[in-house]
């Protein structure tokens, strides 16, 4: 199917909708929901961003940022996973509990305010990674425009290209939790250690990154092409103080270099036991 016929689809999706509230986390996938959803039902679109302690203040900003470029009316909402042991003991699934929990905020608020379905960024990729998340979203009813119609990633950046959004190439970043492995404990201090060691990097023009979290240690994860340049331009002393200073005792350069889902190795070798 051409691209522009999956566009097709997806507007037309929305035009049966009649109204949505769109799952809107400021990523590159829920902001071409909304971007389309707007286009098509203006008013009867509403963004709502969830936040809680897994949520970078930056990102918050740029998805406040994103909504009043788009112009679709954006919500945000508290949610409290880290109030369940289910969630903040960091079992494999821990991403079903995070989903069940913002989809029964995201649920009956829609209805009181009047929006007959939930809408997420979930693309067609997704469907093909471990992503217990999604399993909570459906049981809750909530629709998912981009892979219901087959919209891979790549084509969500070239859609959002085409429509002339200007963050169609931000790298994605999934909340603070991704960071930790699975069954160590995740607390509010550690979300927020970590979050802090990751804006330093972007600051220092590192943007497609992820900072693991394990025990005392940090695990700096950076495109394979990148670190070499990495190590020759930073101020190593000045990074490992800032890292100490943050509650790290060890900090580390990953030599593999950072790809999505990294941590999910591990359900492999379960799996392959």
């Amino acid at each position: 199917m051409k691209l522009t016929e999956k566009l097709q689809r997806v507007k037309d999706l929305f035009v049966e909708m009649g109204q949505a509230l769109i799952a809107y986390s400021g990523g590159v996938d829920s902001t071409l929901v909304a971007k389309i959803a707007y286009d098509l039902l203006g008013d009867h679109a509403l963004a709502v961003t969830a936040v809680s302690p897994s949520l970078l203040p930056e990102e918050l900003a740029d998805a406040t940022a994103q909504a009043e470029t788009i112009g679709i009316a954006h919500k945000i909402v508290q949610t409290h996973e880290m109030e369940n042991t289910n969630y903040t003991s960091n079992p494999v699934n821990r991403c079903y509990f995070c989903k069940s929990e913002l989809h029964d905020t995201l649920k009956p608020l829609a209805l009181e305010l009047g929006y007959p379905y939930v809408v997420d960024g979930v693309n067609a990729d997704d469907l093909h990674d471990y992503r217990p998340g999604i399993q909570a979203a459906k049981e809750r009813g909530a629709r998912s425009p981009l892979a219901e119609i087959g919209v891979t990633k790549a084509e969500v950046r070239q859609l959002s290209q085409q429509l002339g959004l200007p963050w169609s190439d931000k790298p994605a970043q999934p909340c603070l939790s991704s960071r930790f492995p699975y069954g160590e404990e995740i607390t509010i201090g550690k979300l927020q250690r970590v979050g802090r060691a990751e804006i330093y990097l972007r600051n220092l023009g590192w943007e497609n990154l992820r900072v693991r979290s394990e025990g005392n240690t940090a695990r700096i994860e950076l495109p394979p092409e990148k670190i070499q340049d990495f190590i020759l331009t930073t101020d190593l002393p000045t990074l490992l103080s800032t890292f100490h200073n943050l509650g790290f005792i060890y900090v580390t350069l990953d030599l593999e270099g950072y790809y999505s889902g990294k941590l999910n190795q591990v359900l492999e070798q379960i799996t392959a036991r």
